[in-house]
């Protein structure tokens, strides 16, 4: 059986059906660009991969006609031919940049970079499927993902873009600290609203203490906006790289102040990661492509 099916081509089914839409096997070649001797031995070929004959060739001016194998070959046949045209064109597509794809992403990333990565994706690629997930835990995974961001290397068999050094930067009430830099021993025992104690923030609240600053915080969120809306609300000022702070809004804020740290603290790096050794479809080279070209646009000045 498995024999009989691969002696027979896509190319004597086209044949096939050339002929019975065009009813002689001369007008079949014109329409293919073949010669009749050409299309006949692709029927013959066939012809001995079934196992009878397909048409009955009456000669002369009269009609080739299908006999009842020949039916029975062209229904399936013609099935057969569509899907290959479909696959064919679900390989054009794909390499034109349609398709699906999976990126693991967290809140500043979604908020600053990732936009700007949909949108042009979309702009070129109107058909594409892109599917994004939200997460930031400890101790992140590629799995099925086809990209992920995330604010650190991670471990693995993973391969990866640096796209940006994140600062960390104080932000505070209107009038709370001078204009400028902030030396950190200002921030010793002040009041302050900070994320919880994952991924990042321990290292960071670290290189704080390093640099004589304890601040007393008084408040944890993972939300940037309710960190935020506390600063405004005089509960303490924050400690938040520079992604947070843009993707909230705040330098167009007149309620809030950014400050750089003196001296600064070690920058939060931002990277994206793939599975090593996996061959990237179109559509995921070009988001690769364009997150780098939107990390460069968004960078701190």
């Amino acid at each position: 059986m498995l024999a009989f099916v691969t002696d027979i081509e896509l190319r004597h089914l086209a044949a096939m059906a050339a002929i019975v839409e065009e009813r002689s096997f001369g007008a079949a070649a014109a329409r293919l660009g073949y010669t009749q001797s050409t299309v006949s031995q692709q029927i013959a070929a066939l012809e001995r991969a079934v196992g009878g004959l397909v048409f009955d060739r009456p000669g002369g001016p009269k009609p080739v006609r299908l006999t009842p194998l020949g039916s029975v070959v062209l229904g399936h046949g013609r099935e057969l031919l569509a899907k290959a045209e479909a696959l064919a064109h679900a390989v054009d597509r794909f390499k034109a940049g349609d398709g699906r794809i999976d990126i693991g992403t967290f809140q500043s990333v979604s908020n600053v970079i990732l936009p700007s990565v949909v949108r042009r994706l979309r702009d070129e690629h109107p058909d594409c499927d892109i599917r994004l997930s939200e997460e930031e835990p400890e101790q992140p995974q590629i799995g099925d993902l086809d990209l992920l961001f995330y604010d650190g290397r991670i471990d693995g068999d993973v391969e990866h873009v640096k796209l940006l050094d994140d600062p960390y930067l104080l932000v505070a009430g209107a009038g709370a600290f001078p204009a400028g830099p902030v030396p950190l021993e200002l921030l010793d025992g002040a009041p302050m609203v900070a994320w919880p104690l994952t991924c990042d923030q321990p290292v960071m609240e670290q290189a704080l203490a390093g640099g004589g600053a304890r601040p007393q915080v008084v408040f944890r969120s993972a939300v940037n906006d309710t960190l935020l809306s506390m600063v405004r609300a005089g509960l303490g000022s924050a400690v938040l790289p520079w992604l947070a702070i843009r993707g909230a809004g705040v330098p167009s804020d007149d309620r809030l102040r950014v400050h750089e740290l003196r001296p600064s603290l070690p920058p939060r790096e931002i990277y994206l990661h793939w599975r090593a050794g996996r061959t990237h479809s179109p559509l995921a080279t070009r988001a690769i492509e364009l997150a780098v070209e939107a990390a460069a646009e968004v960078a701190p000045p």
